[in-house]
């Protein structure tokens, strides 16, 4: 491994810079390729890069970022993508800084920005040594997510079009799935739900099992399967639909004849029940009738209390006495037929008998 310091100035860091589709984002007269594979997109919000671009203007000095030389005339930015991107976009004329564009800015200013230095430590070693340095570095500043960790490790063609899927700005799968998975597409996290779906919460081996594939087409199509079939079962969409464990739910009702007219007025009902306090679980609920999912409205301690001196601490079940604090409270009629959270549908259970009730 061998490393040295270089003096970039912006005026030589800017030049050709282009960030397309079909070339990349590039600068550096072309030789700089500034989002390697392994790299995330561009993360700052607008007050980190106009932080950047007033930190050059004041002459103050910038962190050091890191290129990787490929001894062929051409380098790949190791670290300082955030950094770097803001200042070509600036030049580029992108976005003002203090309601002052690039071309607002009189002739010495610019002089004065583009011949500013930028310190670089140029590094050159095999991709291991590479792969060491960028999660090395990339310790401090911007966090990276796991997705973006995992990103390194399984670099080649499978990744960069799943990344043009799923982890660009207005990507097909946003455009597609935006109100139902959460999270930002370029910090990869559209891209891990994808995985995580395809592979049944099995990312790292799914990534590694299809690393070498010529694209992401089976990912995409998988993708597609599953947001459509929530959107054909669930036609009404409801805020509560952001964020449903779809990958699970497809994956076991996927050959299910469903009926999306009666899950709908199904769904109508419980979204206008009180005692459901968890709202999204409706949608997994009228799938397998598993309580679990609504969070049922629990007994108050005023509730608890009047049940417990109606029944003169004793259990119901099995007629023994306990004090209040070593029993539970109950539903007489159950939530599942039409029994309310309410003082008169409350019965205090000791914790023998309530969990014995509760197993059956």
């Amino acid at each position: 491994m061998k490393i040295e310091l270089k003096e970039v100035s912006i005026r030589e860091l800017t030049q050709s810079y282009t960030d397309s589709e079909e070339d990349g984002v590039v600068g550096f007269d072309g030789k700089l390729n500034i989002r390697p594979a392994y790299q995330r997109e561009f993360v700052y919000k607008a007050k980190q890069r106009d932080a950047v671009l007033d930190t050059v203007k004041k002459n103050l000095p910038l962190n050091t970022m890191y290129w990787v030389d490929n001894e062929d005339g051409s380098y790949e930015l190791l670290d300082g993508q955030q950094r770097t991107i803001s200042i070509c976009q600036y030049i580029n004329g992108e976005f003002s800084l203090n309601h002052r564009f690039w071309h607002n800015l009189e002739p010495d200013e610019q002089k004065e920005i583009l011949d500013y230095k930028l310190m670089i430590y140029v590094c050159i070693g095999d991709h291991s040594d590479k792969m060491e340095w960028f999660q090395t570095i990339n310790i401090a500043g911007e966090k990276l997510t796991q997705q973006e960790l995992r990103n390194i490790n399984y670099m080649g063609q499978w990744l960069s079009d799943g990344k043009a899927h799923f982890s660009k700005t207005n990507c097909p799968a946003w455009n597609l799935a935006k109100d139902y998975v959460k999270g930002s597409p370029i910090r990869q996290e559209f891209l891990q739900t994808a995985i995580d779906w395809a592979s049944e919460n099995k990312i790292e081996w799914y990534m590694a099992k299809h690393q070498r594939d010529s694209n992401a087409n089976a990912l995409w199509i998988d993708f597609q399967q599953r947001i459509n079939w929530i959107k054909t079962y669930f036609p009404n969409y409801r805020k509560e639909m952001k964020g449903l464990p779809i990958g699970e739910m497809y994956d076991l009702f996927k050959d299910e004849a469903l009926d999306s007219d009666k899950l709908e007025a199904e769904i109508v009902i419980l979204m206008k029940d009180e005692d459901v306090t968890k709202k999204q679980g409706i949608y997994q609920y009228v799938l397998n009738k598993d309580e679990k999912h609504l969070n049922i409205r629990a007994f108050n301690d005023k509730q608890k209390r009047e049940a417990y001196e109606r029944q003169a601490g004793i259990c119901v079940s099995c007629s023994e006495e306990f004090k209040l604090k070593e029993m539970h409270a109950d539903h007489i009629t159950p939530w599942s037929k039409g029994g309310k959270t309410i003082a008169d549908n409350c019965q205090m259970l000791c914790a023998k008998c309530n969990r014995t009730k509760s197993d059956k």
